[in-house]
């Protein structure tokens, strides 16, 4: 087993990087042309909801995030204002009412592996109202006349508004008394993905108007790095706004798309007359990635967003010429370097409840890399010597490939909150490994 090679080496890579300057590589706010600007009024990273000019003045509001796959459906109370049944006549059956309310859809729709929603509920009296609609949000707000009630109508039209970078989420009055506001729409997940500002005007009646458009970030390579199978389709948009949310529902997508290649892998293994222990250890693997992608899962929608379910075309089983390139390309070269990444993130994750997941994801990882090269030496030793020169050249492709990913720059967040290394750091791990495995 190369497991064991595999923890001493991410070991010495880990005490390496500590070396390398700390230099966060954020996502800075372009403020061009954004001067008259204010930021996002927010609260537990939505909209905030309390300079909202509703007329009669309920005693409770709360933007709520959807959850409508669930069965039954359910939410997750975010931005609130007031207090909740306050002036009811029977607080406690008011109150109740309040929780069992839950609508079939909302606005701000976006649907993956499990499809979310927001919609705003309010008490007033005994009178329990829910607004799941922007028609209906609009006439609950009636003349938009404050930059969160412009703001709010934005986001109900399906526009991604940051809490942090004013060109993603900004706001403005203008002189004849509409809005502008900032947003963006899109996602960063592989080659053909971008992240798009839309700047739109939001009128007196909520009307929302598209005034410029322009693209901020265009994806590269892949959205994160582990073992993907072969077939594996083009995730759909992430519709988070945070970067943690992005980031985690891009995780958990590869984790469940994890399932089905361990799975194939197994087959492919047995017909190619692998060992039932190297089987074993792809079905083991494959169930371990049941449970990463339950735990990314839970931690995108603690952020705000649900992970792209996995389509995976089927496709015939492949000669074992193929299987061992794939292998060293997902499993010897990205999936080795992923588990050296939740090894980095395990220990440097600000984050208590990121840092706790990576605890267990690092060493399942490293197993599963260290599966990755025992079926390597397996496969090798069957392959002709072109095979194995076309291997070994898929691998070196799969490095330099890597390394473009790696240098790309991360939100801040994401280096301080989620752990990962900045794209020094990151491409002072793949030295280590180039040095040692990749040479």
């Amino acid at each position: 087993m190369q497991v064991h090679r595999l923890r001493h080496l991410f070991s010495r890579a880990l005490r390496a990087s500590l070396a390398t300057p700390l230099v966060l590589a954020g996502c800075g706010s372009n403020t061009t042309g954004l001067e008259d600007y204010g930021p996002i009024a927010c609260d537990d990273d939505v909209p905030a909801v309390s300079d909202l000019k509703i007329s009669p003045t309920p005693d409770y509001l709360q933007l709520r995030l959807l959850h409508s796959d669930y069965e039954p459906p359910s939410f997750e109370g975010k931005a609130a204002f007031g207090e909740a049944c306050s002036t009811a006549s029977d607080v406690p059956a008011c109150q109740e009412a309040l929780g069992a309310t839950v609508p079939g859809e909302g606005f701000h729709h976006s649907c993956f592996q499990l499809c979310a929603d927001y919609f705003l509920a309010t008490t007033r009296g005994d009178e329990v109202k829910t607004y799941s609609t922007l028609e209906s949000l609009k006439g609950l707000l009636g003349t938009i006349d404050t930059a969160q009630e412009a703001t709010l109508v934005a986001f109900a039209a399906g526009y991604k508004v940051s809490c942090e970078h004013l060109d993603r989420g900004a706001v403005r009055q203008n002189p004849d008394g509409t809005f502008n506001v900032v947003g963006t729409k899109g996602y960063l997940c592989g080659e053909g993905t971008e992240v798009t500002q839309h700047v739109v005007e939001v009128s007196a009646s909520g009307e929302v108007r598209e005034r410029e458009q322009h693209v901020l970030e265009k994806g590269t390579g892949t959205c994160a790095v582990g073992r993907r199978p072969v077939g594996l389709q083009v995730a759909g948009d992430c519709d988070s706004a945070d970067a943690m949310g992005r980031y985690f529902a891009e995780v958990a997508h590869l984790e469940a798309a994890s399932i089905h290649a361990f799975l194939r892998l197994r087959k492919e293994l047995a017909l190619h007359g692998a060992g039932p222990d190297l089987q074993a250890a792809a079905l083991a693997s494959a169930v371990d990635e049941v449970l990463h992608a339950d735990v990314t899962g839970r931690l995108a929608r603690r952020f705000g967003a649900s992970p792209p379910p996995p389509a995976v075309a089927e496709l015939p089983m492949r000669p074992l010429a193929e299987v061992a390139r794939d292998n060293a390309v997902e499993g010897c070269v990205r999936e080795t370097y992923g588990a050296l990444v939740a090894h980095h993130q395990a220990l440097h994750a600000r984050d208590a409840g990121v840092r706790e997941a990576m605890v267990r994801i690092a060493e399942d990882e490293t197993r599963h890399a260290g599966l990755s090269w025992d079926i390597d030496r397996w496969a090798r030793s069957r392959l002709s010597p072109q095979e194995r020169d076309a291997l070994r050249e898929s691998q070196r492709h799969a490095v330099a490939l890597l390394r473009e990913e790696v240098a790309t720059p991360l939100d801040a967040g994401l280096i301080t909150e989620a752990g990962l290394p900045t794209p020094e750091v990151a491409l002072a791990l793949l030295d280590t490994l180039e040095q040692e495995l990749w040479a």
